[in-house]
């Protein structure tokens, strides 16, 4: 959305230069930050809207950064590296990015790629919450974002959070991997469905001795089942 704030956060100042150019020119305002230190003051302080972030930062590198943001919030993420590493775009993922660019990347495709996350993050600010979910003992809050097994409430990062929330919103059904990153990384990441499995183990893990199992049908994906 226009006028939104965005943070971009690199030690490379002709990075932050290019990018802040493109941005300014769709209409976003744009504030920087050259390390991780840095980079979170200003998240604490500003508030942006989104934050362009790249991994390889002094003082506190770009995993850090995220994953101290993901403790506290959904502020979307867009990372940044200049590795081509599939682990890397694993480790991005599982920490909670919305979406991933290896350097040198197309200013044109940043910018498109903020627009489509922010376009994404923009029902959560808008729309009513919903309701809670309950599936047997399993109860599931979108608006207080938190997930009780009976009176027990049990700790889930966000994309965790939203991957058991759409498995229970289509209970029964059964979602592929590449069905599941659509809805729960809302972009088509082609060849990565490794972090759907790992992030599966986690919230399966964190739902044992629970009523509700998310069942593993082969070839085809994942689906959320009472036991």
């Amino acid at each position: 959305m226009p006028n939104e704030l965005i943070l971009v956060v690199d030690d490379e100042a002709n990075i932050i230069e290019l990018t802040t150019l493109y941005l300014t020119q769709e209409g976003y305002r744009v504030i920087s930050a050259r390390d991780g230190e840095a980079a979170l003051d200003r998240v604490k302080r500003d508030r942006p809207a989104l934050v362009v972030l790249d991994l390889m930062l002094p003082k506190i590198d770009g995993w850090q950064v995220c994953r101290r943001i993901r403790a506290d919030s959904d502020l979307p993420i867009l990372m940044l590296t200049a590795r081509d590493d599939d682990v890397d775009k694993i480790v991005g993922l599982e920490l909670g990015a919305d979406d991933y660019m290896t350097k040198p990347f197309n200013p044109r495709e940043l910018v498109a790629r903020v627009k489509a996350i922010l376009r994404r993050a923009e029902p959560r600010r808008s729309e009513q919450p919903a309701s809670a979910l309950r599936i047997a003992d399993v109860t599931i809050d979108p608006a207080r974002r938190t997930v009780h097994v009976g009176d027990q409430e049990i700790n889930l990062r966000a994309k965790e959070f939203e991957l058991l929330l759409t498995l229970a919103e289509n209970e029964g059904i059964v979602l592929s991997r590449e069905k599941l990153l659509d809805l729960v990384w809302g972009f088509d990441f082609y060849g990565q469905t490794r972090t759907v499995d790992v992030h599966v183990a986690h919230v399966r893990s964190k739902l044992e001795g629970s009523a509700v199992t998310i069942e593993t049908v082969w070839g085809v994906g994942y689906k959320l089942e009472r036991k």
